[in-house]
């Protein structure tokens, strides 16, 4: 009775507040509309009898004019009407109060709003010009104030009543939440210490005080982190999930495993040392993350200067500008390299997943490759752990026997992996020959992340369809082999702010830089592409949208031009080096079918380093990032961060995941040629009041979301599983020792 009290205390106190808080808002918007309401009402009833009134302008046509006007003056909250001609009242209705004086109305070209006092009558006086204002002949009409005064007032009355019900029906409803939330939160507690009691025996000769009390203890804690664990509304940044980590995950020890590394080690043709960050999606978001924690990172080292760099142990200290976290490198060999990654993991995962009608490779041989390297990296997670339950984080289809092995090593660890790519539909994955053992391997995880909830319905049906194994599908996860995996989808995101915008030129500054680099004039509009050599990417398809727009647009020619820039990559397979022939080819064709004094296509084929992408960003009109099937792509998330100046128009293929999230982005179908070269005329035309308006949409979607709630998400997650953990081996201990 007393908690139904308090939370209708509440309900009242937050109806009372939100009132309070509104009403003077809302006394001002019921005066405005008030007015506004006159306004109209004037003006209606002006135009629809000015024409008779300019046609009852001779001196015999005064009684028809009188007429007229009394019969206007009966309108509802009309007081009276009149003719004014060169200061003099000429005709009014009978109604027209003593007092009233042409003189009081401003000569003007326009109409004359203003308020009167006529012997104790309040009026407000409209006037309307019915010629030039040099022989200033007006039409009047008066408004009873009375009347506006008494619209206003229930105009007041029903907008409070609105307020208090808005406000009180969502007080009571958030009251009834929470009181239902608490409930089931003390049922639950209740019945946990009541299971941890059953099976004590009558006999026991001693009380287990000090498992009771470890069970309260986790109890409690765990209630703690039902409650902070709150990452809609938390503002995440490295300090926020620094001390997440250490209030929710204290003493933890984190272990990131990739195939890619965050910081890449090269000579280059001078032999100097030179160290880059990879363009990869993978590593911008998890470079921060790792930073953040403070763990081991664990990833195939794959530079021409990475095993100088490292120590004894194969280890090396990262950022080199600012240490923070250890790079521990794992070393292959070119077949190891070419069975695992080129062939197992590109030609058959990747185009397995992406459904980009590339059709997908298995091999015998690539297959033995792929878990001999799974089990060389489940053996470094091993030798690097300190502890018996780290938290190991595992990245992508490059790893997915990975975590089945490292429980098997490390029973007590708590794996979260992340599937990057998306995870298609069971028929479709049905092709694999190996699907079993790639499922037995991920449901080795404590929690299975993807992008989206679509992907974990797919990867769900498809463990439903392949492997024999317990499905909860009001839980979400899947028990197989005794350890239970929950499905979750995490939208990956960047950091924010991006550490590219630090020591960023101003955006005009950007604009000329890049045009003078590109060789364009300052007035040419720049659209730009940004990504791996990849056929998932729809490089060649942006360009046919580019074609199509200078087809339809020719004026544009000598105005606009498209920046590709491409970063080749896994230039070993086939499909990748055609590619890059094909664009590059293409490039040259569309640029000298539409001729100008520049190439409308410029592809620029080699790595930009994050502060030069950032640059690209800053200094276009548009950005296009035409995905054929992507999980997230932060690279459209990335240009939205990169515009400060809240200008800049994104176009977006509706089949990449960062779709679902930036629907202020122009959607677009890749595959339309046609609809693409539209999207970009209308982001070329597009008015800067729009674009700032998308754009401030979207960048407070990604500031809202960005990596580390991301990563706080997922580490959050593990934190209330390694609780739930800990309470139920507590209760069977204590149920041992009361059965023993």
């Amino acid at each position: 009775m007393r908690v139904t009290m308090r939370y209708g205390a509440i309900a009242l106190a937050i109806t009372l507040v939100v009132v309070l808080a509104i009403w003077p808002f809302a006394t001002a918007f019921v005066n405005q509309w008030a007015q506004r309401d006159v306004e109209m009402r004037s003006q209606m009833l002006f135009n629809a009898a000015r024409d008779q009134v300019l046609s009852l302008q001779g001196p015999e046509d005064g009684p028809r004019l009188t007429v007229l006007m009394e019969r206007l003056a009966e309108d509802e909250g009309v007081l009276a009407v009149g003719l004014c001609e060169s200061g003099t009242l000429r005709l009014a209705s009978s109604d027209m109060p003593e007092g009233f004086a042409c003189e009081q109305i401003a000569v003007g070209a326009g109409e004359v709003f203003t308020r009167a006092d006529y012997a104790g009558i309040r009026a407000m006086v409209a006037a309307y010009p019915l010629s030039a204002p040099a022989e200033d002949v007006r039409f009047v009409i008066l408004h009873d104030y009375a009347d506006v005064e008494e619209r206003r007032s229930q105009a007041r009355i029903f907008l409070l009543l609105a307020a208090i019900g808005v406000a009180f029906g969502g007080a009571a409803l958030a009251s009834l939440v929470a009181f239902w939330i608490m409930r089931s939160w003390t049922i639950s507690v209740r019945r946990a210490i009541e299971d941890a009691r059953e099976g004590r025996a009558e006999d026991i000769k001693h009380t287990p005080t000090e498992i009771g009390t470890e069970i309260r203890a986790a109890l409690s804690e765990l209630d703690f982190a039902r409650r902070s664990i709150d990452t809609v509304h938390t503002e995440w940044n490295p300090e926020t999930l620094r001390i997440a980590l250490a209030n929710e995950l204290p003493g933890s020890e984190v272990i990131v495993v990739s195939n890619r590394e965050p910081y890449i080690h090269n000579r280059d043709e001078n032999g100097e040392m030179i160290v880059q960050r990879p363009a990869s999606g993978l590593v911008s978001a998890l470079e921060p993350v790792t930073r953040a924690c403070g763990g081991t990172w664990i990833a195939h080292g794959s530079g021409t200067g990475d095993r100088e760099a490292v120590d004894g142990n194969d280890r090396v200290m990262v950022p080199p500008s600012s240490p923070a976290y250890t790079l521990r490198r794992i070393w292959l060999t070119d077949e190891e390299q070419e069975g695992y990654y080129y062939g197992f993991a590109n030609e058959g995962l990747w185009p397995l997943c992406h459904i980009a009608f590339v059709r997908p490779v298995f091999r015998e041989p690539d297959w033995r490759m792929y878990q001999k390297v799974n089990e060389r990296f489940a053996e470094a997670v091993v030798a690097e752990a300190k502890r018996p339950d780290p938290i190991v984080l595992i990245q992508d289809y490059h790893l997915a026997l990975a975590p089945r092995m490292i429980r098997d090593r490390l029973p007590d660890a708590t794996i979260i992996t992340f599937w990057h790519i998306p995870w298609p539909n069971s028929e479709t994955f049905g092709i694999c020959p190996y699907k079993e053992e790639i499922i037995d391997g991920l449901l080795g995880s404590s929690i299975l992340g993807f992008h989206t909830q679509f992907h974990c319905n797919n990867f769900i049906e498809t463990v439903d369809r392949v492997i024999e194994s317990r499905i909860d599908r009001e839980s979400d996860s899947i028990t197989l082999k005794g350890y239970e995996a929950f499905v979750r989808p995490y939208p990956i995101s960047i950091e924010w702010p991006p550490a590219a915008m630090e020591g960023q030129k101003p955006v005009p500054e950007a604009r000329k830089a890049v045009r003078k680099r590109l060789g364009l004039p300052e007035d040419v509009q720049l659209a730009v592409g940004i990504e791996r050599f990849d056929y998932t990417k729809g490089i060649l398809d942006r360009m046919h949208g580019v074609d199509a727009l200078l087809t339809a647009h020719p004026e544009l020619i000598g105005h606009f031009c498209f920046m590709q820039a491409a970063a080749p990559t896994r230039s070993k397979l086939a499909n990748y080096k055609s590619l890059q022939e094909e664009a590059e080819a293409l490039a040259r064709e569309i640029s000298e079918r539409h001729g100008g004094p520049f190439d409308v296509i410029q592809l620029v084929a080699r790595h930009h380093d994050p502060e030069e992408v950032f640059e690209l960003f800053r200094a276009a009109e548009l950005c296009i990032v035409s995905s054929l099937h992507d999980g997230m792509n932060l690279v459209a998330k990335e240009f939205v961060a990169a515009r400060d100046d809240e200008q800049g128009v994104l176009i977006l293929s509706a089949f990449a995941g960062a779709s679902r999230e930036l629907g202020e982005a122009l959607i677009v179908n890749p595959y339309d040629a046609h609809a693409m070269g539209e999207a970009f005329y209308w982001a070329l035309t597009m008015e800067a009041s729009e674009q700032r308006e998308r754009m401030r949409v979207m960048r407070e979607q990604v500031e809202a979301r960005n990596v580390y709630r991301w990563a706080g998400q997922m580490l959050l997650d593990a934190a209330r599983l390694r609780k739930k953990q800990r309470i139920m081996r507590l209760i069977e201990k204590e149920r041992g020792r009361a059965q023993g």
